[in-house]
């Protein structure tokens, strides 16, 4: 790859980090203010991780808002994964997110990546959640019942029986390639995620 074409290709993960992080009314969807719950600033992490980057994920099958139930080892030797893990329905920061990976769909088909969403709501909670945002192209799980169990089972369960605000790259193979548990109070920036999943690309 020539060095003008690295530029091209640097620019625009430069500009969606940019647009997902400084910009939240283009990434917040169609979800009405009036209807947020604001937690207010909370401990960045509280939690401690069983997890670790090169060990095996833990297989987990959940229900899915789309209707049946998604078990992580169904996409083994076809699908690399990324779970994204938010605190709550109805709270600001999740409710920006989630919507804002609408800006970032092509560098997950460009890597051959799936992205699940996960939270301890309820299936009409979280029905109710994506359709004031306006729907989702991702799937979006309920680790509500046992609850909060594969949170726990990755260690990002909190004492308040939320998860934290966390994302975890898994290859095609199951092996957890990459990490970000992240201050519960702000949103992972995108570039870095991307980073990671082009990283396995080239492996």
């Amino acid at each position: 790859m020539n060095e003008n074409s690295t530029i091209h290709r640097l620019i625009p993960l430069a500009c969606l980090s940019t647009l997902f992080i400084c910009l939240p009314h283009l990434a917040t969807g169609q979800v009405n203010q009036d209807n947020i719950y604001d937690p207010g600033i909370l401990k960045p992490t509280d939690s401690n991780l069983k997890v670790a980057i090169h060990a095996p994920a833990p297989n987990f099958t959940l229900p899915s808002l789309k209707g049946g139930k998604t078990t992580l080892s169904q996409y083994r030797e076809k699908k690399n994964v990324v779970l994204s893990f938010v605190p709550a329905a109805w709270t600001p920061v999740c409710s920006a997110q989630w919507p804002g990976y609408h800006l970032a769909k092509e560098y997950f088909d460009e890597t051959d990546t799936i992205l699940i969403g996960i939270t301890v709501d309820n299936i009409p909670t979280l029905h109710a959640w994506t359709k004031e945002m306006g729907g989702l192209w991702f799937e979006v799980l309920s680790d509500f019942y046992p609850h909060g169990e594969v949170a726990g089972n990755y260690g990002i369960l909190r004492r308040s029986g939320v998860s934290e605000r966390a994302l975890f790259l898994i290859d095609k193979k199951g092996i957890i390639q990459w990490i970000d548990i992240h201050d519960i109070n702000k949103r992972p920036p995108l570039d870095d995620l991307v980073k990671a999943m082009r990283a396995i690309k080239k492996d």
